[in-house]
Order: C-alpha cells, then sequence, then structure tokens
C-alpha cells in the first residue's frame, strides 16, 4: 500500500528568503520565513497524526494559489480562474523550497528523499498552498 497525505496551508503564500547575516557574521533566518515554515510543519503534522516520518523515496506536488486581486476587471478575474492568466509574484521555486524544508522530519526524514517535484502557481478565490506527498515505491 502506497502512503499519501494531503494538507493545505491557508493564508499568502510565502517565498523562503536568503539566509540573513549580522554585524559579527552569525547568521540567521529571517522571521516571515520562520513564522511561514511553522504554520506548514503544523499543517503537516496534523495531517500525518500518529505516522511516523517516511523513510522511502517520495513525490510532492505543490499548488500555490495566489486570491486574484481585487482591483482585477469582472473579465480579467474570469480569465484568472479559468487558469488563462497566471500570477507573477514570487518565484515558484523559493515558495516549493520553503514547503519542502517545512515537511523535514514530520512527513519525511529529509528532502533529500523527494524524487518528484510538481509545482504549480495559479489564481484561485482564495490564497493557499496544497501539498499533497507520496511514496515512490516504484
Amino acid at each position: 500500500m502506497t502512503f499519501m497525505t494531503i494538507f493545505n496551508v491557508y493564508g499568502e503564500p510565502v517565498p523562503k528568503k536568503r539566509p540573513r547575516f549580522t554585524r559579527t557574521g552569525r547568521t540567521y533566518t529571517p522571521k516571515e520565513t520562520m513564522t511561514y515554515e511553522a504554520e506548514i510543519a503544523r499543517m503537516a503534522k496534523s495531517a500525518m497524526g500518529s505516522s511516523e516520518p517516511l523513510e522511502t523515496p517520495v513525490a510532492v506536488y505543490i499548488y500555490i494559489n495566489y486570491a486574484v486581486p481585487a482591483s482585477y476587471t469582472k473579465k480579467r478575474t474570469e480569465a484568472c480562474l479559468k487558469r488563462l492568466e497566471r500570477p507573477k509574484r514570487h518565484d515558484l521555486d523559493n515558495v516549493a523550497k520553503a514547503v519542502l524544508d517545512a515537511m523535514n522530519g514530520i512527513v519525511y526524514v529529509d528532502d533529500v528523499q523527494v524524487v518528484s517535484l510538481h509545482v504549480t502557481k495559479r489564481y484561485d478565490t482564495i490564497s493557499s498552498v496544497n501539498v499533497c506527498v507520496k511514496e515512490e515505491l516504484e
């Protein structure tokens, strides 16, 4: 039987930001990134329940949803919701990196186990990130 878990993270998707450096040379993760990764981790833990992190190869599907801006016309909003127009905000890979890093030790032991990654950025009625992680046994 193949294990699969699905969860949603509601709110504006936040891309992973680069580490920052203090004047003394110490590195730290920006607060916005830490907060978003903590929310992803909370939702992943809830979805996993009492299951242990997977040790097998996994496929990850990430759908990054942005709310259609209120300033768009009705016609443009309809086009966005029909997937005829795509969002230009945030780099796709930076949002995916935040999601993958947040699931370390919760859904899988380490993100090195991800052998297949499918990421889609699109407009929707609300901002959210939908995540599906599936074992890749074959």
